[in-house]
């Protein structure tokens, strides 16, 4: 059973707007056409593809746990980064630094490539990943 491209990934935040714009402002995603699903949210899109869903206050019911709740499971592993491809690098920087957001940067070994790492008002990591200078030129 072959596994086909990353649809979303959602988050269940704290606070709900400062997420939404973080992720619309600070990161340039829009948001989007979402289902009427019985609760607030939004679906964040990069690309036309729904890819950051967010979750408003939910209502337990069977089968779903919601934050402040009890967990799920017992032992699972920790979520730790979500990468998008990136491209402006320069942009990008000076969009960070004019929305005070604190970040790296680090160069891929061997291919060049660069990366920037940032959190989310939650503490979700995000990776942006920026081709190698000469994919970059000519582009």
């Amino acid at each position: 059973m072959p596994l086909g491209a990353l649809q979303h990934y959602t988050i269940e935040p704290s606070d709900l707007e400062r997420t939404k714009s973080f992720y619309c402002d600070v990161l340039g995603l829009e948001n989007g056409d979402r289902p009427p699903l019985g609760f607030p949210g939004y679906w964040l899109y990069s690309g036309g593809v729904a890819t950051v869903h967010l979750l408003g206050e939910r209502k337990p019911r069977e089968g779903i746990v919601v934050r402040g709740t009890e967990k799920k499971f017992d032992d699972t592993g920790r979520f730790d980064h979500i990468a998008f491809a990136a491209t402006d690098i320069d942009g990008v920087r000076t969009r960070l630094n004019s929305k005070k957001v604190k970040f790296r940067e680090q160069v891929v070994p061997r291919t060049g490539g660069m990366q920037i790492f940032l959190y989310d008002p939650d503490g979700v990591g995000v990776e942006l990943n920026f081709p190698p200078p000469d994919a970059r030129q000519s582009a």
